[in-house]
């Protein structure tokens, strides 16, 4: 078996994807309402696309090809709205977050769909722990090398995608510590982690057709990597963040990868080198545990420094790049998060200290993803 060739995109395109929880408003807990809610959204003429996820209290919308990150936000809200209105029919709600603060995952329900059943035959109680929530980004790339050329730089970054879209720090009623707890979940899995180090597509084509033979791969959807390849759409996919709280959110981290990814195809900054991984899963550890916190280790030099340093840095960096593209606007929402040391898993935090109930933390959360004005702008206070 071999792998597909990697299909012709616009260079710096944008796709996003958000896997969003289903809240019942008794007690907003999670419930499976699937089926329904896409009943009710595929009667819409919307963009993009709204699909099932592993089991029944989640969904999945995409964005279209989006050209910059205004798009990519007026696509995610339109969806949004309709969402929130289907919701409203239904008597539930949607909710951001990259995990449910206190679902239990022996009460989920696989989604009735072959390869869904497929996998939880194969990954046993790991599918219904799967419950958690992700952002997806695409950029498309101008060819099949620069694409793993693009991977392997956009990797330095990780930790960035990480203590920014963090919103985990709930597992089953508990706090764990970690800002973002989701990725622990996706470590459990055989083959997530990294992509191997590969700057050819023939290198990468030969990876893949030795892991076909063992049997244990059918398809790039196999491989759980941070960033993998995705050559039927011709981009990379970064699979790292945490599902944000608001859309608004979410496009932002889109224009940040736009933004990092116009620096590396403009200047060439640096050549991936196989020692960028010497540190990439302390780095990776970091960012999960403390968020904008972190220690980021220089995986060149070796030297340590605190992360959101090195991410408003990193922004300094790519300024005319982000200007270029038109991503003043996600930037600056991303940096003044950073310079007030503020994420989502902190608001999450904040919440809780001050209801001390999980249950109106969510539903909180629903009414900022709805983008309520009074939520919002209590969200956005010091």
């Amino acid at each position: 078996m071999s792998l597909e060739p990697f299909s012709h995109s616009e260079a710096l395109t944008l796709g996003v994807e958000l896997e969003l929880q289903l809240v019942n408003t008794n007690d907003y807990d999670l419930a499976p309402y699937a089926e329904d809610m896409l009943r009710l959204m595929h009667k819409q003429t919307l963009p993009g696309s709204v699909v099932p996820e592993m089991t029944s209290s989640m969904i999945e919308i995409s964005t279209d090809i989006c050209h910059s990150w205004l798009e990519a936000r007026e696509q995610l809200g339109q969806i949004r709205d309709a969402l929130v209105k289907s919701a409203d029919k239904l008597n539930i709600a949607i909710v951001g977050g990259g995990t449910h603060p206190f679902q239990q995952w022996h009460e989920r329900r696989i989604y009735d769909k072959q390869r869904f059943r497929e996998l939880s035959e194969l990954y046993g109680y790991l599918s219904k722990q799967f419950t958690i929530f992700g952002q997806h980004v695409h950029i498309g790339c101008p060819g099949a090398n620069e694409a793993l050329l693009m991977l392997h730089r956009m990797s330095r970054y990780i930790p960035h995608f990480i203590a920014l879209s963090a919103s985990s720090p709930y597992v089953q009623g508990q706090d764990t510590a970690f800002d973002s707890a989701r990725l622990n979940s996706v470590f459990a899995f055989p083959l997530s982690g990294r992509a191997p180090f590969a700057l050819t597509w023939g290198e990468f084509d030969a990876y893949f057709g030795k892991m076909a033979r063992t049997g244990v791969v059918k398809s790039m959807k196999d491989f759980y990597w941070d960033i993998r390849p995705k050559p039927e759409f011709g981009t990379i996919e970064i699979r790292v963040f945490d599902t944000p709280l608001t859309v608004e959110r979410a496009a932002a981290l889109a224009g940040y990868v736009q933004s990092l990814a116009a620096w590396f195809l403009a200047e060439q900054p640096f050549v991936p080198d196989e020692d960028d991984y010497l540190v990439y899963t302390y780095n990776r550890f970091q960012a999960c545990r403390f968020g904008l916190d972190a220690v980021y280790v220089d995986p060149q030099s070796g030297e340590h420094m605190p992360l959101r340093e090195h991410i408003l840095h990193t922004m300094d960096r790519i300024a005319r790049h982000v200007q270029t593209h038109g991503a003043t606007g996600a930037l600056a929402l991303l940096r003044d998060s950073v310079e007030r040391d503020h994420n989502d898993a902190r608001w999450l935090r904040e919440r809780q200290r001050q209801e001390q109930l999980l249950g109106e933390v969510v539903r909180q959360a629903a009414g900022r993803f709805r983008g309520e004005a009074v939520l919002r702008a209590a969200a956005d206070a010091p």
